[in-house]
């Protein structure tokens, strides 16, 4: 009996969902490259009830606001990026159900801050994650890092990371988020 509440306890951990529960996005499936060489930039991305967009338009010009997709080099594996090279703006993640939490793993420029902002349906930031200098390479034929940033609320409606500063850039790897049941 002890055993089985012992398991159990572990099972739920220190949330009461299970590990199971959690929505896990990547990008593996989108376009990196047009057939003519042309890197793919798109208004929005959706994914498992999750749309990607930028926080918003660009205002040092008249371009649209898109996103694209950049491969980490060492692990093959897609991320998503703002593709304003000139003007960093956050990429916003948009949940179709609240969330609880939200799991972002990503990787960046060496020495850039970056920042998780999980927000509730009215627009107010609900928590925050930051780092002064996100993980760098110790020597230089070594991978960029991949680091995990995580952000909890009762009702988080919509993500945004960001803090690349210009010529910079930080891409998530993968969106792990657990639903609220309704």
């Amino acid at each position: 009996m002890i055993r089985a509440a012992l398991f159990l306890f572990l099972s739920l951990g220190a949330t009461g969902v299970c590990a199971e529960d959690q929505v896990v996005v990547n990008f593996e499936k989108a376009p990196t490259v047009q057939p003519d060489g042309i890197a793919v930039r798109l208004p929005k991305w959706e994914d498992k009830g999750v749309v990607f967009t930028l926080a918003h338009e660009p205002q040092q010009s008249k371009a649209k606001g898109l996103v694209m997709f950049f491969t980490h080099l060492s692990s093959g594996k897609k991320g998503i990026v703002c593709a304003m090279a000139t003007e960093p703006i956050p990429v916003r993640a948009t949940f179709s159900k609240p969330a609880s939490s939200v799991t972002v793993e990503m990787w960046g420029s060496t020495a850039m801050p970056a920042l998780l902002e999980a927000f509730d349906s009215d627009g107010n930031v609900v928590d925050r994650k930051s780092l002064d200098s996100v993980p760098g390479r110790k020597a230089p034929g070594d991978p960029v890092p991949v680091f995990t940033m995580t952000v909890s609320a009762k009702r988080i409606a919509y993500i945004q990371f960001s803090g690349p500063r210009e010529g910079e850039y930080l891409a998530a790897d993968e969106v792990r988020f657990t639903p609220v049941e309704q």
